[in-house]
């Protein structure tokens, strides 16, 4: 039997339905012992530039910290309070000695809410 050469052999795929194609893969897999799987993705740890490898990584744990209490200093320190469990006297403690982190390593979210929470009130805030 004479060689077929790739070309041939996918000519001959081509005429081929669907079901002819899987009962033919189901056989080669069978007769040479192999999987045909498809290859993963290669994922390749560092960047080619040297300046990108340590590219910024996303962070999911933020510091909420209070710059300022501005005007409304009582409404600052009844929100500190409600986002943290700190008492009236360590909340105000908080308030007068800016900057301070109110909350450290929260979420995403959690850190937003606080910031507009306490901008509400009139504080200036800072995420990091």
């Amino acid at each position: 039997m004479a060689k077929l050469t790739q070309d041939e052999l996918l000519a001959q795929f081509e005429g081929m339905t669907l079901i002819e194609l899987s009962e033919f893969v189901k056989a080669f897999e069978e007769k040479f012992d192999v999987t045909a799987a498809a290859a993963a993705p290669v994922v390749v740890a560092g960047g080619a530039a040297g300046g990108e490898a340590a590219a910024v990584e996303e962070k999911d744990e933020f510091d909420v910290i209070l710059t300022g209490a501005g005007d409304k200093k009582i409404q600052v320190i009844k929100v500190v309070r409600e986002l943290t469990s700190l008492g009236l006297k360590e909340a105000k403690d908080l308030v007068d000695g800016t900057p301070k982190p109110v909350l450290e390593k929260v979420a995403k979210d959690a850190a937003d809410k606080a910031k507009e929470a306490l901008e509400g009130a009139g504080a200036s805030v800072e995420v990091k």
